[in-house]
């Protein structure tokens, strides 16, 4: 029998019905949310290659993209058929990012280790220097003896701070190589599976939009992967960006602290490089912990390198940033800062990195909504009409 789902009591009775469900499995899941979060957790382990593959996939796909839609479009590869194509592209794309490894591993890891390990033997000599000159001032300005004792003591909290933070780096990289190590058959299945996604990346999508239409009425099927597809270039352009536009700000720091013979010039670079993905306060988070690794062997330098940060953030933000990224965000600054507020309270470093093009893309949908009710309202959209 064909239920009616337009008369009133029928309405009321599934939607009745769906509220008392969920509000069930919500119960049961709260009552036992440790056998729950079990269960959760060994669903991510089997699907960690997934995970791993299709990240692998979004990423790399960027790399394929330009040898298909830049490098073939030379003479000579246009007659190759498109499954050839594909295979060559995706070969080319491998060997690329095999290459970058390699070079990362080969020329920056030893370096960085090494002077993670150095500045980890170094910094109690340099605290023990600092601590001297500190005291050496303090002395002199004739301060009362209940002010330098305060100045003091924050200094030791300062000092055991950064002994514990730098002390804790080495256990640190050994735990990141040891999980790389332990999960390195779900990264080769990764890798699989990130070809044979990038193979038939068409074939899914071509899927993924069958599945939409099946479920969904034909307009509402339409948005949805308008939505999709905005989300997939806003996400996509900005990460794809910044990856790019940090590279390049870590490869120019890398050059210009050699030159001025900066210390510690491999972890400050790749410091600078990492903090830099994270827009708005990204250059702050580098130069900060750069300037106090300097600070403790000479002072003078460590103004110079917050002096060299300084210019080029200011270049990255006036000339590399936008040629590179554009207006891949399309939000206003009061917006950036909350998104990273927000997305990095919840979810850390990596909430700061992602959040942005996330809220991006909140902020689109409401923005959509919003647009469409004016418009059955008659009412104007701009913003400059309700000033």
């Amino acid at each position: 029998m064909k239920i009616n789902f337009n008369t009133k009591y029928t309405t009321i009775a599934v939607y009745s019905f769906i509220v008392i469900c969920l509000c069930s499995a919500f119960y049961i899941i709260a009552s036992r949310i440790d056998v729950f979060a079990r269960t959760i957790d060994g669903a991510m382990v089997i699907l960690q290659p997934f995970i791993i593959g299709f990240s692998m996939a979004y990423i790399l796909n960027f790399i394929l993209k330009f040898y298909e839609e830049r490098l073939f479009k030379l003479n000579g590869f246009e007659n190759i058929k498109k499954k050839p194509r594909r295979y060559l592209g995706l070969l080319l794309t491998y060997l690329t990012a095999f290459l970058l490894l390699y070079l990362f591993m080969h020329f920056v890891l030893p370096q960085l280790i090494e002077s993670v390990v150095g500045l980890a033997n170094d910094i109690p000599e340099y605290v023990n220097r600092a601590t001297e000159t500190l005291d050496k001032y303090l002395l002199r300005l004739n301060i009362k003896e209940e002010y330098f004792n305060l100045a003091v003591d924050k200094w030791n909290d300062f000092v055991n701070y950064i002994i514990n933070t730098f002390t804790q780096l080495i256990p640190l990289l050994g735990n990141l190589l040891k999980t790389i190590v332990s999960s390195i058959w779900n990264i080769i299945l990764g890798i699989i599976v990130s070809g044979y996604l990038l193979t038939d990346k068409e074939k899914f999508f071509a899927l993924g939009r069958k599945v939409t239409h099946a479920l969904f009425q034909k307009e509402h099927a339409s948005k949805i992967l308008e939505l999709s597809d905005r989300s997939n270039k806003t996400f996509g352009k900005f990460l794809g960006g910044k990856i790019l536009d940090s590279l390049i700000i870590g490869v120019l720091t890398f050059f210009v602290l050699t030159l001025v013979r900066m210390p510690y010039t491999i972890l400050i670079s790749v410091i600078i490089a990492i903090t830099n993905i994270i827009p708005f306060f990204g250059p702050c988070f580098g130069a900060i912990p750069s300037a106090i690794i300097v600070l403790f062997v000479s002072p003078i330098k460590a103004l110079w390198l917050l002096l060299i940060i300084l210019i080029i953030q200011q270049i990255d933000g006036n000339f590399i940033g936008p040629k590179i990224l554009g207006d891949s965000i399309g939000i206003s600054p009061f917006w950036i800062l909350f998104s990273l507020l927000v997305f990095g309270k919840f979810l850390g470093i990596v909430g700061m990195i992602i959040g942005v093009p996330i809220f991006a893309i909140i902020y689109s949908i409401i923005k959509d909504i919003i647009e469409y009710k004016l418009e059955k309202k008659g009412l104007p959209t701009e913003t400059s009409e309700y000033m």
